[in-house]
């Protein structure tokens, strides 16, 4: 078990922990919570070892293997597969082990080496990392390219796989759903409901926390406090909790005055001297109850839009996609995504658009957004039309060197010039009183946003969009660096706008608390999905199963066409009857030595399994690796000349 006694623990002259005691036991779920800033990866840090407490005691079991997903973005050319199988330590170590063993021509080291890179899973090491890419989102086609082909986020999915890949007591997972498509993370939330060991995760998802935890921490004013359940749980508890401290504090306020007033009139009597003297040192000894400060939570709101055409936008017949690449040959065709779509956005609505991951749900808010124009079809806008954009890399094109104050500036000469200023104020100060409102206040509108938090600057990229008064927003995973709070904040300021909001996301509690309809994008098109988010979740799973059979059904097929071939190959077009006969001989005997085989592999593994002793081990060892490289080689005859019966056969 994890255990924390008393543990201080500061980053320069902060303390984060003060005083901290805390138990984990050995397979709980722990979900770790608190505002940006309260130490929530410094105590990571601590669980890790890379950063040691400053006082009180921190235990660990030393034989513990620990799981986390590294943060720096990988730079290689390996593939994906190769670079996630990796991740596997101990077979990476098995592997290592049987090199150097090999290397000394040491028997009995060699027989341990071999089963231990058998015990590690070596046989179907490339099979379960590929199942992880995939549950990630990536496609077949995309197994075996390099790493460095991918985008960021897409390497970040590849550090993830790779941490689950590594066998591990311990998994710490800091944010794993920011690169996610909802798709992605219904199946990472079904992987690690499986996972044995355990759990501690970063999360600003109430509803992955929800699905994947039994257990929170909670930081706050350097206390760690541990609650029994899920997220909603704790707040339910937290809640329950505030309210008594609130209580006990007011009731206790009432028994200080009711002594204090006591003291104050009899103090100067004689006769009540000494039950004053008593009450005053009732008072000393007291427990004082702190009072409850409550957090200053983060509000805003969208202005009313200046008009609200109706419909806001129209599609006929619409395609979405990309145009050929500039350095193209002449003539080469767009790539088209989604195709044929005719559906109207009304003044007020409130979708949330559903799809897999690469059906298109980006591309169609991009090209509304007019970020891309449409391959084919008519799109009419309304008359009127201000479009607030977040998109997902918007926190990219932030310019780092410049101030929250900066980008306002521009934002208003850029609009100005534009012609699309609609009544805002737009002096210096008034733009220092509204980047206030978005806790931009004091030193922090000159600072350069390159320094700020991922928080804080998709906080900047909300200001800017709330500034304009948009009558259509378009949100493309607005809460990847969100917290809990500011997340909360979106979605009372989203359910209040009066204009319509289109909104892609994998922030379920957001989806639910904002859309009242989706869209489904699926198979080059967009129709209306009629059910819930827990039906889609349904639908996700079911998709990706279906897709894991027909994997296997045509990776079986092609297995077969290649061995057929293989066959073919071998066999003389005009083969004589008697051949039948030799081949079928052939087969038997195949058959009776593999029987032969597996019989003595069986019984050597039944007595490594009785711990024989050491030069014993060794020698049983090195025979069942021969017995199994035999094996192998006769599986391949086997199909080899099962192929070559079959053509003679037809």
């Amino acid at each position: 078990m994890i255990t924390l006694k008393n543990v201080t623990l500061r980053r320069g002259v902060k303390v984060l922990l003060d005083g901290a005691t805390v138990t984990l036991n050995p397979g709980e779920k722990v979900g770790l919570v608190g505002r940006n800033g309260a130490g929530k990866s410094s105590l990571f840090a601590l669980f890790n070892g890379t950063l040691h407490e400053d006082a009180g005691e921190y235990s660990i079991p030393a034989q513990w293997r620990m799981g986390q997903v590294a943060q720096d973005m990988p730079e290689t050319e390996q593939s994906a597969t190769d670079f996630v199988v990796d991740g596997d330590t101990a077979l990476l170590a098995a592997q290592q082990e049987v090199t150097a063993a090999e290397a000394t021509e040491d028997y009995d080291r060699m027989a341990h080496a071999y089963m231990a890179l058998h015990d590690a899973g070596s046989h179907d090491a490339p099979a379960r990392a590929q199942a992880l890419i995939l549950g990630l989102g990536f496609k077949t086609t995309e197994l075996t390219n390099p790493v460095n082909s991918f985008s960021g986020g897409w390497r970040m999915r590849l550090q993830l796989a790779r941490a689950l890949m590594c066998p591990s007591d311990l998994l710490l997972l800091d944010e794993p759903t920011n690169h996610l498509d909802l798709d992605a993370l219904v199946w990472l939330e079904t992987w690690l409901k499986k996972y044995e060991g355990t759990m501690i995760v970063i999360s600003h998802d109430r509803e992955f926390l929800d699905a994947v935890t039994n257990v929170t921490l909670h930081i706050d004013a350097a206390k760690l406090v541990r609650y029994g359940g899920n997220y909603s749980k704790f707040e339910d508890m937290r809640a329950e909790q505030m309210e008594l401290q609130q209580n006990a504090f007011a009731k206790q306020q009432d028994k200080i005055a009711h002594l204090q007033k006591f003291i104050a009139r009899f103090k100067a009597k004689a006769s009540k001297a000494k039950q004053a003297q008593s009450r005053v040192k009732a008072l000393d000894r007291m427990e004082k109850i702190a009072p409850l400060l409550a957090d200053a939570d983060f509000t805003f709101e969208f202005k009313e839009p200046a008009n609200l055409p109706n419909p806001m936008l129209s599609m006929q017949g619409v395609s979405f996609g990309y145009p050929a690449p500039e350095d193209a040959p002449e003539g080469t065709p767009p790539t088209v995504i989604v195709n044929n779509v005719s559906r109207s956005v009304l003044a007020g609505q409130r979708i949330g658009i559903l799809g897999a991951n690469g059906q298109g749900k980006s591309t169609l808010v991009k090209t509304v957004a007019r970020a891309l124009q449409p391959i084919g079809g008519e799109m009419t806008e309304g008359k009127g039309l201000n479009i607030g954009y977040f998109a997902q890399q918007e926190l990219d094109v932030l310019r780092p060197a410049d101030t929250p104050l900066e980008h306002m500036i521009r934002l208003v000469k850029e609009l100005t010039a534009a012609g699309k200023i609609a009544g805002q104020a737009t002096r210096e100060q008034d733009l220092r009183s509204f980047l206030g409102t978005f806790n931009f206040g004091g030193d922090m509108v000159k600072q350069a946003v390159g320094s700020m938090s991922g928080g804080e600057k998709a906080r900047l990229v909300l200001c800017m969009i709330v500034w304009q008064r948009p009558n259509l927003l378009l949100l493309d995973e607005p809460t990847n660096h969100l917290d809990l709070a500011t997340r909360e904040a979106l979605s009372m300021a989203l359910n209040e706008f009066e204009g319509t909001v289109m909104l892609v996301s994998h922030d379920r509690a957001l989806l639910r608390a904002v859309c009242d309809e989706f869209w489904m994008v699926s198979r080059g098109g967009v129709a209306p999905f009629d059910g819930d988010l827990d039906d889609y979740q349904r639908y996700l799973l079911d998709e990706a199963k279906r897709q894991r059979e027909a994997i296997k059904e045509a990776s079986s097929a092609s297995a077969k066409a290649e061995r057929k071939a293989q066959a073919q190959a071998a066999v003389p077009v005009k083969a004589k009857p008697a051949a039948r006969g030799t081949l079928k001989r052939q087969l038997e005997d195949i058959e009776a030595r593999m029987a032969t085989l597996q019989g003595e592999g069986g019984a050597l593994e039944a007595h490594l399994c009785a711990a024989p002793p050491p030069a014993d081990f060794a020698e049983l060892g090195m025979r069942l690796k021969l017995v199994n490289d035999e094996l192998q080689a006769l599986e391949e005859q086997w199909l080899t000349v099962s192929g070559q019966l079959e053509a003679v056969t037809i």
